[in-house]
């Protein structure tokens, strides 16, 4: 799995992985991959989620195991195969597939979004489609594919009730994030916490315009702070990280990573970047605390 590190920061590419269930072909962006093993027996869970094959501890690491069959509505799979081990929103989970093809380097750009040509439950669970040798791979949702499983394991909501009331204000934050539902919910837990003024987009280069024509118009004072996600399609976030502080217009803009994929190896790509702060996804009290700290640094500055 090496070959994820040679990918330059910030050039849009991603690494995907290609696996397949039945005859079908689905993806995974490597960056969430730590390894790939044999398929080992595991140990059921009592009450546990149809989608739980059970549980295993490889190297002393409880690790859980998710049945994408059972996910995708195609019946449930048996011994054998290979489990996809990630590791997003600091979780470790397998993922039980039949078998894996290999890695595709693809831009965020040719990723296309999910449309009629898939199923209604692989729609749900799928992020975008790749057209690769006249082929369609379809990229799975694993966030929302754990979520619907173990809601839990989504933003976590509780550190919000912790800051209490604040009162509203106006100062203005640049939000990029693909997925409609988190999105939503980001936006109103910045309402929440008294952020009011919030311009979304549902990927970078939206985002990107906006600040583009923002500097164009000398209204750079519209954006006291840009919060993106790393997954997004056509620009995803280590490409508008880029863009923001290689410019020296808006360098000084603080810039957030708030996605499901920091971890130490992005974090670092992050960093390389010139991100201010790097959160993962269940951090959302977090994010306020360090909205907080950066746009009045910023204002003091």
């Amino acid at each position: 799995m090496e070959s994820k590190i040679l990918l330059e920061s910030g050039n849009n590419e991603l690494e995907v992985l290609e696996f397949k269930i039945d005859d079908h072909c689905y993806g995974i962006n490597v960056a969430k991959i730590k390894e790939i093993i044999v398929y080992q027996e595991v140990t059921p869970v009592p009450n546990a989620h149809p989608s739980i094959e059970g549980i295993f501890m490889p190297r002393d690491t409880m690790i859980t195991a998710i049945d994408l069959r059972n996910c995708l509505q195609r019946g449930a799979s048996k011994a054998g195969g290979l489990f996809i081990i990630t590791n997003f929103n600091k979780l470790d989970i397998a993922f039980h597939v039949d078998s894996v093809i290999g890695i595709h380097r693809v831009s965020w750009a040719d990723i296309i979004k999910p449309n009629a040509t898939i199923s209604k439950a692989e729609e749900s669970i799928s992020t975008g489609i790749i057209k690769f040798d006249n082929q369609l791979i379809i990229i799975l949702d694993f966030e929302k594919i754990v979520s619907d499983i173990n809601p839990n394991t989504g933003l976590n909501m509780d550190a919000l009730s912790e800051i209490g009331p604040r009162p509203r204000n106006e100062v203005p934050i640049v939000l990029a994030e693909d997925s409609q539902l988190l999105n939503k919910l980001i936006v109103d837990s910045l309402n929440k916490a008294g952020y009011n003024n919030v311009r979304h987009f549902e990927n970078g280069k939206l985002a990107y315009d906006y600040i583009k024509a923002c500097k164009e118009r000398n209204e750079l004072n519209n954006i006291k702070c840009i919060i993106t996600d790393i997954e997004m399609p056509i620009m995803d976030g280590h490409r508008l990280t880029k863009l923001v502080k290689s410019d020296d217009a808006t360098k000084d803009i603080p810039l957030i990573i708030f996605s499901s994929l920091v971890n130490e190896e992005m974090r670092r790509k992050g960093e390389s970047l010139g991100a201010d702060r790097q959160l993962s996804k269940p951090e959302i009290g977090n994010l306020v605390s360090v909205i907080d700290e950066l746009v009045n640094a910023s204002s003091a500055g």
